[in-house]
């Protein structure tokens, strides 16, 4: 049974809807996907494998190799690259999220323990470092260095992004293009690496293959918004994680960036006390969730999320009609509308 916040997207549609079909016939590469992934994050170590079964029995969207199986079958590639590919982009997306846990001490991922919470940060960072080292190695292998630097460029990308928030985290004066540029580089990137690879798998020219790229990257900025929303508006026991986490990181999403800019000096205080504090002592969470809403952060984010989901399609509207392409535009439907 899948954990909170682990069903794919192809778990989450009915078998017998048009989309649900399309998904049953990518159904065989997720499946290979799958198999690359235990294949790779295995060792005779016996702690490695404690810790590979951990990771890979909690699950996960499987979003990004997901999509770029779909592109792959949009733009009627008929390799195995694509699989192989789909795993590298998966392991890239797990380490960073392995070293996201020890950067933000969280106890939960995917509802479940975290890794450092039940190995411990020394552990974590080497696991992270061994899933990266793998999925370079993977992507070597399949022996296409355009792909290999491209993918290598979004990783660095992701990297920058996280160091960004690092640098920006307690800082409840981040303005909007400081937190598009952010998430930009941490999520959108390899939203972006993932739509690109089946176009360059197939040869489609720079211009198609940009194309391609930014409907994974505003995707991506999609995915981003929606996590901001559901860090105040789901619950622990849907997400797997606490809510409000963010705020408490102290990482100003753009609900809080939006409320702040029209809330009066008490109310910033507030929003600011939590993001310096790291903890809600001083301040109510139910107030700081009625600040937000009040002052339509929510609405304008959740309006904001729809413009980019809209534009994810316009990016499709170049190539011919198809099953595939439906649900690729479906994807953009199911990530705005998603609640964990």
């Amino acid at each position: 049974m899948s954990s909170p916040g682990a069903s794919t997207l192809a778990e989450t549609v009915s078998a017998g809807s048009p989309i649900g079909q399309v998904l049953e016939l990518i159904a065989p590469k997720l499946e290979l996907v799958e198999q690359e992934l235990r294949a790779n994050f295995s060792s005779p170590i016996r702690t490695i494998q404690e810790v590979a079964d951990h990771v890979l029995e909690g699950g996960g969207k499987r979003l990004r190799p997901t999509l770029l199986l779909l592109i792959a079958k949009m733009l009627g590639y008929e390799g195995r690259k694509d699989v192989t590919f789909g795993a590298v982009i998966e392991f890239i997306h797990t380490a960073s999220l392995i070293h996201d846990d020890i950067i933000d001490d969280s106890a939960m991922r995917r509802g479940r323990a975290s890794i450092n919470y039940k190995w411990g940060n020394h552990l974590t960072v080497l696991i992270g470092d061994y899933l990266y080292s793998h999925a370079i190695r993977m992507a070597l292998e399949a022996g296409d260095l355009d792909i290999v630097q491209m993918l290598c460029a979004a990783t660095i990308e992701m990297t920058e992004g996280e160091i960004m928030g690092l640098a920006n985290n307690g800082r409840a004066d981040l303005t909007k293009d400081e937190y598009f540029d952010l998430i930009g580089r941490k999520t959108a990137a390899l939203f972006g690496a993932s739509a690109r690879v089946p176009a360059m798998l197939v040869g489609l020219d720079e211009s198609r293959q940009k194309t391609l790229y930014d409907y994974g990257y505003k995707l991506g900025i999609t995915f981003q918004l929606v996590d901001d929303l559901l860090d105040f508006t789901s619950s622990e026991e849907t997400l797997g994680k606490p809510v409000l986490a963010d705020l408490k990181d102290g990482k100003a999403t753009l609900p809080v960036i939006l409320a702040r800019s029209r809330a009066n000096e008490a109310e910033r205080r507030k929003l600011e006390s939590v993001m310096l504090t790291k903890s809600f002592d001083e301040v109510d969470p139910l107030e700081v969730q009625e600040i937000v809403t009040r002052y339509g952060a929510i609405d304008e984010t959740r309006k904001i999320a729809r413009e980019y989901a809209r534009d994810c399609k316009v990016c499709l509207a170049g190539f011919p009609d198809s099953p595939a392409r439906e649900a690729l535009e479906f994807a953009a439907d199911f990530v705005l509308e998603r609640d964990r």
